[in-house]
């Protein structure tokens, strides 16, 4: 598949592939005039690029972890860094949810209006 292709398969620009390119998170073949031509499973490899940035994962961190996980080996090291990683995204979830739990109670509020609204509606440890 073309560059043009793959980007609507995958739902990212074709300057993201290129800048996954340069990062060395994909790896296209080249045609004989330097077109980039990807594989099928590049679309995959792709969707799993654009999880880990959402979750917060640095470039220089995915390209070691999608060389393991081609070579279906994990070391020591890295398996460190990637319990860090879970970490810190279980801690960001805890926090976006206290967050949607307040939004909640401010939507409430919005639709029964009552003569105050107290603090301890907000806090988190209620």
């Amino acid at each position: 598949m073309r560059i043009g292709e793959v980007s609507a398969k995958a739902g990212v620009s074709s300057r993201a592939l290129r800048y996954y390119e340069e990062h060395g998170l994909l790896h296209p073949d080249r045609t004989g005039s330097g077109q980039r031509i990807y594989p099928a499973s590049a679309v995959e490899r792709i969707l799993l690029i654009k999880q880990f940035y959402a979750a917060g994962l640095s470039s220089r961190l995915i390209e070691p972890l999608l060389k393991a996980i081609d070579d279906q080996h994990l070391e020591p090291a890295l398996v460190q860094r990637l319990v860090h990683e879970q970490d810190r995204i279980a801690q960001q979830v805890a926090e976006l949810l206290e967050a949607g739990r307040r939004l909640a109670v401010l939507i409430d509020i919005a639709h029964h209006p009552r003569a105050t609204c107290s603090a301890t509606e907000l806090d988190p440890l209620t």
